[in-house]
C-alpha cells in the first residue's frame, strides 16, 4: 500500500513539473542588431570617437615635442656641444617623457573605456526596461539573447525583437 501511495504521488509530481514546464514561454531577442539601429547609440559613438580623437591629438602632441627634443638632443650630441652631465640629464629628462607618454596612452584607454559605459548604461537600462515590459505584457518566462551565441534553437515566432523596438520607438 504504502508503494502505491509513493508511486501515485511520484506521478503525481511528474505530471505537474511536465504541465509547468510546458507552461512557460520562451522568446529570444537580438540585441546588437538592437543596438545597431538605435540613434542613442549612433550618438554615443560619435561621442566616443569626438574624445578618442581630442586625446589623440593631445598625445601626438606629446610625441612630437618628445621627437623635436630627442632629436635636438643627437644633433648636439654629434657636434659635440654636449657635456657627458648635460647628455645624462637630458637622456633622463627623455626617459621621464617618454614614460609620460606611455602613461597618457593607458589612461586615454582608460578615459574611453569609462566613457563608454557611463553612456551605454542608460541605454542599457531602456532595452531592458523595455524587455522587462514585453515580457510581462506577453507572459514570456524566459528572454534569451539570439546575439550571444548562446541560444541553440529558437522559433521565429517567439522572436521579441520587434516588439521591444516598438517599445523603444525604434
Amino acid at each position: 500500500m504504502k508503494k502505491l501511495i509513493k508511486i501515485s504521488l511520484m506521478l503525481c509530481l511528474t505530471f505537474m513539473a511536465t504541465s509547468y514546464a510546458s507552461a512557460q514561454k520562451f522568446g529570444y531577442i537580438n540585441s546588437q542588431l538592437l543596438l545597431s539601429e538605435m540613434s542613442e547609440v549612433k550618438e554615443m559613438r560619435a561621442n566616443l570617437q569626438a574624445l578618442q580623437t581630442q586625446l589623440q591629438k593631445k598625445g601626438q602632441g606629446m610625441l612630437t615635442a618628445y621627437q623635436a627634443k630627442e632629436q635636438d638632443a643627437v644633433q648636439r650630441k654629434e657636434r659635440g656641444e654636449m657635456s657627458p652631465v648635460e647628455e645624462e640629464n637630458i637622456l633622463k629628462s627623455l626617459q621621464d617623457e617618454q614614460k609620460k607618454i606611455m602613461e597618457f596612452e593607458q589612461d586615454m584607454q582608460r578615459q574611453i573605456g569609462e566613457k563608454e559605459q557611463s553612456l551605454l548604461k542608460p541605454i542599457l537600462d531602456r532595452i531592458n526596461g523595455a524587455i522587462d515590459k514585453v515580457a510581462k505584457e506577453e507572459a514570456y518566462t524566459f528572454i534569451f539573447d539570439s546575439s550571444t551565441g548562446i541560444l541553440l534553437f529558437a522559433d521565429e515566432n517567439q522572436d521579441v525583437t520587434t516588439k521591444v523596438k516598438t517599445k523603444l520607438g525604434i
